[in-house]
């Protein structure tokens, strides 16, 4: 189940048992055998998807729905809640998590249909809540790409969370919808430290890089804020107040953070990786989250999940709060978003794929269609 040895590249090395597994087994280190290789590489399956829009009621999440169009997460961050989801598909929230990939490759045509029907009721949709939809494989399956131009072409709303550069890639897109305040994007910002980086979040974008991005939106008039997430006792914690300066630097215009979770199989996996990294602290470090969490690694209470509670995590909240004062990190205004004009594109589009649809019936009935692709009625 286990290895000791890191995984170039990777989060984990560890690929312990979903917690649905009907049987386990374990291996035992005799010294000769290395369960897990130096090097891993990413398998990609493709999913015909049968929904796409996720809803949630959660009081502590600023929106009701969301789209992942990838399950996994090829960057490998340590931490990554997402990584229980995982065991749903019988693979682990471990090493499975970061190179055994699933790809929604129907995901836009599915968008479309959900966004035609006479029900919808329009209201932001988050991309890359569970997921990041700019992790490295988006680069070649482009199912990010196509969710965006769907939105784009319905006039629907959409707010972006990513610590992939491969954002600037669709920088025409978000730019465009941005004018129409259709838009906003927050970059996951942790750490500036690359060699911290290269260790908790192994295929994420570089610091510079992201901060890079949030410099780049801004100046093509996106509305970006910076994420500051997870804040980890002992690891990146005193980093808070520089990592928001330097956002502020590139142009963020608001700010957020959250402190660490690690719900089910990932407070193990956290637990080996500091072992690992920092086994002098693992020990305090582990203490300090449970202190934060009411004595236990994972507190699931709304609210309370996000920035903890008790004395260390007040004072973070204090900092946090001193920083984007000074700073100016407040600004909400620009990420309000436009969910009125949604309604008129819609009626364009379902014209234009009704005519379009008409018009391809038999030749005999061809003269009772006007054949025409309508930019409105």
């Amino acid at each position: 189940m286990s290895s000791p040895y890191p995984v170039r590249g990777r989060g984990t090395a560890s690929n312990p048992h979903n917690r649905f597994a009907p049987s386990q087994s374990v291996a035992e280190d005799d010294g000769w055998y290395q369960e897990v290789p130096l090097t891993q590489g990413t398998q990609v399956t493709s999913e015909t998807a049968k929904s796409i829009i996720t809803r949630n009621s959660s009081p502590d999440i600023p929106f009701d729905r969301s789209i992942n169009p990838y399950r996994g997460c090829e960057h490998g961050c340590i931490y990554c809640f997402a990584r229980p989801s995982h065991a749903y598909w019988d693979m682990s929230p471990g090493l499975d998590f970061e190179t055994k990939l699933i790809a929604k490759t129907n995901a836009a045509a599915l968008l479309e249909q959900q966004l035609s029907k006479p029900g919808y009721r329009c209201a932001p949709i988050t991309l890359g809540a569970n997921t990041d939809p700019y992790q490295p494989i988006e680069r070649e399956y482009r199912i990010t790409r196509a969710t965006l131009e769907v939105l784009l072409r319905y006039r629907h709303p959409v707010s972006i969370i990513t610590k992939g550069s491969l954002i600037l890639r669709d920088l025409d897109l978000l730019a465009e919808m941005a004018r129409l305040r259709l838009v906003s994007v927050f970059i996951s910002l942790t750490t500036l430290d690359d060699e911290l980086k290269c260790i908790l979040e192994p295929r994420a974008a570089a610091p510079k890089a992201r901060l890079r991005a949030i410099r780049v939106l801004r100046q093509a008039g996106v509305p970006v804020g910076v994420l500051c997430a997870p804040m980890i006792p002992m690891i990146n914690d005193s980093e808070l107040e520089a990592l928001l300066s330097e956002a502020k630097a590139a142009g963020a215009l608001s700010a957020s953070y959250v402190m660490l979770r690690l719900p089910l199989e990932v407070a193990p996996l956290f637990d080996e990786w500091l072992k690992t990294y920092y086994p002098q602290r693992a020990e305090h470090v582990m203490s300090l989250i449970r202190q934060s969490r009411g004595g236990a690694l994972y507190d699931s209470q709304f609210g309370s999940r996000m920035r903890g509670e008790g004395p260390l995590a007040d004072l973070l909240a204090q900092r946090y709060a001193l920083a984007i004062k000074r700073l100016g990190l407040n600004k909400r205004g620009g990420f309000t978003l436009d969910c009125d004009a949604f309604c008129s594109a819609r009626r364009t589009n379902v014209t234009a794929v009704t005519n379009l649809v008409l018009s391809c019936k038999p030749a005999s009935q061809s003269h009772r269609i006007q054949f025409r692709l309508s930019l409105g009625d």
